[in-house]
């Protein structure tokens, strides 16, 4: 493969063994061409040095863009993530949330938005510095890759780093394209979208719009999303490149359908809880952000690479809280307004020599919240913005240098180390104050120092183990301290930090022609741990508890069987426990926790097994047909471990036809999911005071879809 002197773009270059060669979007590739039986050694940067994904001693996956496109509805990025082991991501069927996504365990517990993993779109995080992140601005039709980093090098990442998860537009095309796509499914879903890729002599562009509606699968869960994306890059000179990335997403306004109980869901998935309609509880959101990224080669030696961003995100969001709830004047109402306004910036240094590459930087990031409360009712009439109820100002910044080398003593050898020293600081100004509303301004400062180390050993040719230890860090986030849990106004800054040590170890074969096989095995003991108080209405409150273990396998392979056709396999065993117990909530408000959490209790909406395989018919015809199955063990509902959404297995069947007409290449699918309609939980929402734990999955779907490509 062809190297140029500058690093990629991104700030994680993470990439995959060809294990993990997206063998479903392979079978469905719009490009038409068999894979080879051999892959390239593919470089990768996932510890922001150069380096062998089959050297490197970590667990990585990458997806390119068109096996996580390949026939599939391009709404949400779950969609393409099952084959990933050790990451979970549940589509909650309600657009007012985000995508569920935890990783080894970390971030399951989040009612919404995703925390504990650091997500990273085009270089700009996505993740704000207190560790809450979204997904919701992805535009997947211009996806080149997404990558997905495990274990103890997520810490080199700082704050909620459980996994890390890199999103990338797709570089510019070499030829200049238009592409167009139209996507029709069940219960009304519309997929509408364009992109537009190539070079006008210095620069290169990707950009990319698109719009999806849904009536919904449950009862009060339609949504509109608009989405649109920029990536420009200009060769300034041969050894200096600057890239613009731009995007915005809108939803003018999502449903929310909460969650259902048990009984409710038996008696209708598609329903949902009478409260969400007398409230209409939902979401309205828009973001609009951008970034600069240069990078220089100072001599063949020396890169320096300058990243800075800005962006601005305003989300409206109306609860079901009941009016007398709300009649307590301390009661901060139940209508949220935030108004984000975030930046950053990261300055890295590297120097490469002949056996050691060396990387120093810093990374600041920057975010303003300014929150209100409001009542969701006015006299009689519900789900209407009222009286005034809160008024605030958030600060949370951070500031945090980094220093990571790799070493090659021996031509099999390769140790690579890292350093990290976190700092984040939060900061409230409360500007609501009134005679029974006291001033609830305060501060709080979380600091720690992360390292990692790491080795990995060639046994031979084709087999390479490797080990790796380090350790981890995640603040509260800024909706986690949010709410008291006695009832009480002002952010809750008695929450602590929680702090984990991880090892994991693993190995790295290729078992012949076309196969691959990775195997990680790893442990993650957590102090204080994060863990929710209590959870009413869509509002929930949180406390430090002991200390939890996770412990767990990962494994992946691919394999070409002859004649055409293509498997692929992945597989996770996963035992999260509390190993202290507590006491939790189990009425809101909270004077004080009661129920006893017994040590040894499962941690809720994490399942032990999560399984993936594929089987696709690839020949050098126009046809392509994969067939893909999903398995997940039983997801305990709360830390009582008094109920449980019951294990699930799904098939889904997907086939497109290519044809060439001139210019254009056309290619038509068509996808099943859920093909035995069986009824399960999609996800759980993790303590919900209510007991409505369960946002069911849909029945059997369809989706349509043609594409077309032009390249002039």
């Amino acid at each position: 493969m062809t190297r140029s002197r500058l690093l990629p773009l991104p700030p994680l270059s993470l990439a995959l063994s060809c294990a993990t060669g997206a063998l479903t979007g392979t079978a469905l590739a719009q490009d038409g061409s068999a894979p080879s039986a051999r892959l390239a050694p593919v470089v990768i940067t996932a510890t922001r040095t150069e380096a062998s994904v089959q050297e490197l001693p970590a667990s990585i996956t990458r997806i390119d863009g068109d096996a996580l496109r390949a026939g599939r509805a391009q709404v949400n990025l779950s969609e393409g993530l099952g084959e990933v082991p050790g990451l979970l991501a549940r589509d909650r069927q309600n657009y007012a949330q985000d995508v569920q996504i935890s990783v080894r365990g970390f971030g399951a517990r989040s009612s919404f938005g995703i925390r504990g993993v650091r997500v990273y779109v085009d270089d700009i995080p996505a993740t704000l510095p207190d560790g809450q992140g979204q997904v919701t601005h992805v535009e997947l039709g211009t996806v080149g890759r997404v990558e997905v980093l495990r274990g103890p090098f997520s810490a080199l990442y700082g704050n909620s780093s459980g996994g890390v998860i890199a999103v990338s537009t797709e570089p510019a095309a070499v030829t200049p394209l238009v592409e167009t796509s139209v996507t029709a499914g069940s219960d009304g879903l519309r997929r509408i979208a364009a992109t537009a890729s190539g070079h006008a002599g210095a620069l290169g562009y990707t950009l990319g719009a698109s719009r999806f509606t849904t009536d919904g699968y449950r009862q009060h869960s339609a949504a509109e999303r608009r989405l649109a994306n920029a990536r420009l890059s200009w060769q300034l000179g041969r050894d200096t490149r600057l890239t613009l990335v731009a995007n915005q997403v809108e939803l003018p306004e999502a449903q929310d359908p909460l969650g259902l109980t048990r009984a409710q869901w038996a008696a209708d998935p598609r329903g949902v809880d009478a409260s969400a309609l007398s409230f209409d509880t939902r979401k309205t959101m828009q973001q609009t952000q951008g970034g600069l990224v240069l990078e220089h080669g100072i001599d063949a030696a020396q890169l320096l690479r300058v990243m800075v961003y800005q962006g601005h995100r305003a989300t409206t969001q109306f609860q079901a809280l009941p009016v007398a709830t709300q009649a307590n004047p301390l009661h901060p109402g139940g209508v949220i307004d935030l108004a984000r306004d975030y930046e950053g910036a990261d300055l890295r240094w590297r120097w490469k020599g002949p056996t050691l590459t060396v990387v120093a930087g810093v990374a600041a990031d920057a975010l303003r919240e300014h929150r209100i409360g409001r009542q969701n009712f006015v006299g009689s009439r519900l789900g209407v913005p009222g009286a005034l109820r809160r008024d605030e100002t958030n600060r949370v910044s951070n500031a945090d240098p980094y220093l990571q080398a790799e070493w090659r003593p021996a031509p099999a050898w390769l140790v690579t180390a890292g350093l990290r020293r976190s700092r984040v600081s939060f900061s409230s100004a409360d500007a609501y104050v009134t005679a029974t509303n006291p001033d609830d301004s305060g501060a709080a400062r979380y600091t720690a120092t992360l390292p990692v180390l790491g080795a990995s050993y060639a046994v031979s040719d084709s087999l390479r183990v490797y080990a790796t230890a380090g350790r981890g860090f995640e603040t509260p986030t800024l909706n986690e301290l949010a709410y008291r849990p006695n009832g009480a106004t002002g952010l809750n800054f008695a929450l602590q930090p929680a702090t984990s040590r991880s090892v994991e170890t693993g190995l790295k074969a290729r078992l012949g022609p076309g196969r691959e096989l990775t195997l990680a095995v790893f442990e993650t003991v957590t102090a204080r741990e994060i863990v929710t108080q209590t959870n009413l209405g869509g509002r929930a409150t949180f406390q430090n508890a002991g200390a939890t273990r996770r412990r767990g396998a990962e494994v992946s392979a691919s394999a070409a069987l002859g004649g055409d056709w293509q498997a692929q396999f992945a597989g996770t065993w996963l035992q999260a426990v509390y190993r202290d117990g507590f006491l939790t909530c189990t009425a809101t408000p909270c004077a004080a926790a009661a129920s006893q959490v017994a040590a040894g209790n499962r941690m809720p909406g994490i399942a032990r097994t999560a399984l993936f395989g594929s089987l696709s018919w690839q020949p050098a015809g126009p046809w392509r047909v994969a067939l893909e199955g999903r398995a997940l063990s039983r997801v305990w509902v709360n830390d009582l471990n008094t109920d449980a959404a019951a294990g699930h297995a799904v098939l889904a069947l997907a086939a497109s036809h290519q044809r060439e007409l001139g210019a254009w290449q056309l290619t038509t699918g068509l996808r099943l999911d859920n093909l035995g309609r069986r009824r399960y939980a999609g996800s759980v929402i993790v303590n919900d005071g209510n007991g409505r734990f369960f946002e069911p999955a849909p029945g059997r779907t369809w989706q349509a879809s043609i594409n077309g490509v032009y390249r002039f």
